[in-house]
């Protein structure tokens, strides 16, 4: 039975893990609402609209973001082919929606779950807070970065989503998908869905998007890691599915 998600499930764990910045940018706005008739008259007008553009700003993030995780077919995973019976991976940094939805679309595949978290190195707060509401499945496996505890040619899918960006330092990201690499079969295929550092990202999150990579930096990685891009796709404008495979390869 295919696991069905609860409305407004995507916007609502964003408020919910990102709680701190919207009680400093509330703060913010009413100490300009409640103060601003004392400052002189040319700041009070700047103050004005640094104010509306801030509140605009936090309005359209939380409207794009209700539109992307709860009524886009994001969860639907529709680039991930029919696998049968085939052998998944799904690796996670330490907040894992997806590895469920697999099982309920695809109960004959044979799923594995791992979840990379490091609380040394991976430090963002509102990761935290999602680990704290949503503890890792049951047989969920524990694994780092730089080494999968799985043979060679392991699996025929390896999926991460909305997890690799949080690997910060290039050189453990090159390690980690040279590790994604050796356990995907020599037929199979890398999954990596990710928000992108470009134009689009930029517009509804701003300064936010410096936590994505940019395109260039997941060719990069990718390069480094002998793995060819077969194919991209964009489930949103906000949204990207890269489908990779082992250079040399053809399917």
């Amino acid at each position: 039975m295919e696991l069905k998600r609860k409305p407004f499930q995507g916007v609502m764990n964003i408020i919910r893990f990102n709680w701190h910045f919207y009680v400093i940018a509330g703060l913010v706005l009413l100490a300009v609402i409640f103060f601003n008739h004392s400052l002189p008259e040319q700041i009070q007008v700047v103050a004005f609209w640094m104010a509306l553009l801030a509140g605009l700003s936090i309005i359209i993030s939380l409207l794009t973001s209700f539109y992307i995780y709860d009524r886009s077919d994001l969860y639907q995973l529709q680039w991930l082919p029919s696998p049968g019976n085939k052998r998944i991976l799904t690796i996670n940094a330490g907040f894992d929606e997806t590895t469920e939805i697999i099982k309920g679309k695809f109960p004959n595949c044979n799923i594995t779950a791992c979840d990379f978290y490091d609380p040394s190195r991976h430090t963002e707060v509102s990761l935290q807070r999602a680990r704290k509401a949503y503890p890792s499945p049951r047989n969920t496996i524990q694994i780092t970065t730089n080494r999968l505890p799985f043979a060679d040619n392991s699996f025929d899918y390896t999926l991460t989503i909305f997890s690799a960006h949080e690997i910060r330092a290039e050189q453990e990201r090159i390690d980690f998908f040279n590790e994604l690499h050796r356990v995907t079969s020599a037929s199979g295929e890398i999954f990596v869905t990710e928000h992108l550092r470009d134009w689009n990202n930029f517009f509804v999150y701003t300064l936010g998007f410096f936590h994505f990579h940019s395109r260039k930096s997941w060719m990069r990685t990718f390069n480094q890691a002998n793995l060819k891009l077969i194919r991209e796709i964009k489930s949103t404008p906000f949204i990207t599915t890269f489908i990779l495979t082992k250079n040399g390869n053809t399917l």
